[in-house]
């Protein structure tokens, strides 16, 4: 095969017959282009109306040849010059006609276009926030994000020309050969000829794009997930020293998309190339055959002139058409991507009851096993049962593995249990809707995240009703109330991305402050000092104190002096209770806990 300039082909003759052979089971071309009809089809009425200018374009398209051949056999050939004017005047309304036909086509597509992308971008963004955090955890959001950019311009990017191109051909194709006919069936027949050879060439050409197109986009996505992890972890990165891995990996994820953009474009570069020559080649033949029956007295020279005109006309739109649909099968390639995510099985709530009043956060779990994976043997939680009273706290503990995240994910049900039952106030949580189980929750967790916003508005993420004076008072129970007046703006200060231009502890600060806003009925802590200096952990445990009094609390302890006063311990190991019950008897039992106390073990 061909490799130009050290180019490997990607698209073997086995990749291609199993291609063949995948594409029943394969998405369906034509499904997907019904699914963006239905997106289109909701402005029916300005698309009646582009369609009504594409129409009034193509009849202005085949006057103008007409005209002109009129001109020629009526006016100059016979040296008429009565009526020169007037038909020159017609073709030249003809021309403004067709120019502000064209003009308005375009300007109410392209509104078309952006509104049925903007719809379908609104239906990703909505189907990301419906479906589960186990989702997330398997995808890279990198990726994610390409679906949401690239695959999305792509379809706007055909909608807004391919779509008028595709109809107008078909119209003026269709206007081309009728006329044609009348004109002269001998030469319709040798101008019709090349439609076989196109046809053959463009499929032939198109077998191949599409998979390379598709290929291009998933490369594409890998190639910004790639990207997005990276400049995420760039404290990583830079500790150690894995730049020159990353710029390699970056390197050879780039050839991968370059190989696959060059070959796509290679093979649809190639359509419009061998149309222009079949063009040219048909036009010749045309014009040869045509000058011999002109010169034989059959045609007249304004019909020659008129014909050949229409032959350029009707080849002209089959080469469009083959040329859009290299757009089109990227744009395919890209809605295919885009149904994917809107198709995926979002988290569905059961038989549930609304919950009217504030939870007492009694929490119960009832011999709960759980695997992340299902498939897997080992399953991450085991035959776990405990109970935590309302309004008490309760602290985990263990190494790393143990179960202590994933019991705080059942608790939020961002994870259904698969066996067993937790339960709170005594009430089956399946029986709670996500919404109103997570409304009396709020979250402190090992790294808190912050949006680019003001201090004000993040703090309001908790509860945003809350008022300019709650959320002030929340920030002095958090004791972040004296390093916020000393931002510039104080709580209007805004934050960049994730609060890049404050300190660790000043972000856990405000997430203290958030939850403390949130008023909730049940905390849950995860390691919350654990990435703290030790001062400044005193001020975050303090504000913790406050935030935990009435509440149901469930801490995740990274040292074991922040759990001696926590009503119960729980010690976990490899998903399993090995004891638990208050601090004192297990001391008193000298088991597990009063191994860790007294030998000073770290706790993961």
């Amino acid at each position: 095969m061909f490799k130009p300039f050290g180019y490997e082909p990607i698209l073997t003759k086995d990749m291609l017959q199993r291609q063949k052979k995948k594409r029943d089971k394969a998405t369906n071309m034509g499904a997907t282009l019904k699914r963006i009809w239905q997106y289109v089809d909701e402005q029916r009425f300005l698309l009646l109306v582009v369609l009504a200018m594409v129409v009034l374009s193509s009849i202005l398209q085949l006057l103008g040849p007409y005209l002109i051949g009129r001109l020629i056999d009526d006016y100059i050939v016979p040296k008429e010059l009565k009526g020169i004017l007037t038909i020159l005047v017609v073709l030249a309304i003809s021309y403004i006609l067709l120019s502000g036909a064209l003009f308005l086509q375009n300007y109410w597509m392209i509104d078309i276009a952006q509104q049925t992308v903007y719809r379908m971008r609104t239906d990703l963004f909505e189907q990301f926030q419906k479906l589960p955090i186990s989702f997330f955890d398997r995808k890279q959001h990198g990726e994610l994000m390409s679906r949401m950019t690239n695959d999305m311009d792509n379809v706007s990017a055909t909608l807004n020309t391919t779509f008028i191109q595709v109809f107008s051909s078909i119209l003026v194709i269709t206007g081309t050969v009728i006329v044609m006919l009348t004109l002269s069936p001998l030469l319709t027949v040798i101008t019709m000829l090349i439609i076989p050879v196109m046809f053959f060439a463009t499929r032939w050409i198109t077998r191949r794009t599409g998979p390379l197109f598709k290929l291009q986009q998933q490369r594409l996505g890998k190639l910004n997930g790639m990207v997005e992890e990276a400049i995420s972890g760039q404290l990583t990165v830079k500790a150690y020293s894995q730049e020159q891995r990353l710029i390699d990996d970056f390197t050879r994820q780039s050839d991968e998309l370059k190989k696959a953009g060059y070959w796509a474009n290679i093979y649809s570069g190639g359509i419009p190339k061998v149309m222009n020559f079949l063009n040219n080649a048909s036009f010749a033949v045309v014009a040869l055959v045509g000058g011999i029956l002109a010169v034989n007295g059959h045609l007249s020279v304004g019909t020659i002139v008129i014909f050949t005109e229409y032959a350029r006309q009707f080849t002209r739109p089959l080469n469009d058409l083959a040329n859009q649909f290299n757009n089109v099968l990227s744009a395919i390639a890209g809605a295919e991507r885009v149904f994917e995510i809107i198709d995926e099985p979002i988290e569905k709530e059961g038989h549930t009851l609304p919950v009217t009043r504030r939870l007492d956060g009694h929490i119960e779990f009832d011999h709960v096993t759980f695997r992340y994976d299902k498939t897997t043997a080992e399953p991450t939680l085991s035959q776990l049962s405990f109970s935590i009273p309302a309004g008490k706290t309760a602290a985990l503990i263990g190494a790393t593995g143990a179960g202590k995240t994933t019991i705080m994910q059942l608790i939020a049900r961002f994870y259904d249990v698969q066996e067993g039952e937790v339960r709170i106030d005594e009430r089956p949580i399946q029986q709670i809707t996500r919404s109103d189980l997570r409304k009396q929750m709020a979250f402190v967790l090992q790294e808190p995240f912050l949006f680019e916003g003001s201090v004000r508005e993040n703090i309001r993420y908790g509860r945003l009703d809350a008022t300019d004076e709650e959320i002030e008072r929340a920030a002095k129970q958090a004791n972040a109330h004296t390093f916020i007046e000393t931002l510039a703006g104080g709580y209007d200060h805004l934050l960049t991305e994730d609060g890049g231009d404050i300190s660790q502890g000043q972000k856990q600060l405000l997430s203290i402050a958030r939850a403390l806003v949130a008023d909730p009925a049940i905390l849950l802590l995860d390691e919350a000092t654990s990435s703290i200096d030790t001062v400044t952990e005193m001020a975050i445990q303090e504000a913790l104190d406050r935030l935990m009094v009435d509440r149901t609390s469930i801490v995740i302890a990274h040292r074991l002096n922040t759990v001696k006063n926590a009503d119960y311990i729980f010690v976990m190991e490899k998903g399993r209770l090995i004891e638990g019950g208050e601090r004192q008897q297990l001391l008193e039992a000298k088991g597990r806990y009063y191994d860790m106390v007294t030998q000073g073990a770290a706790l993961d």
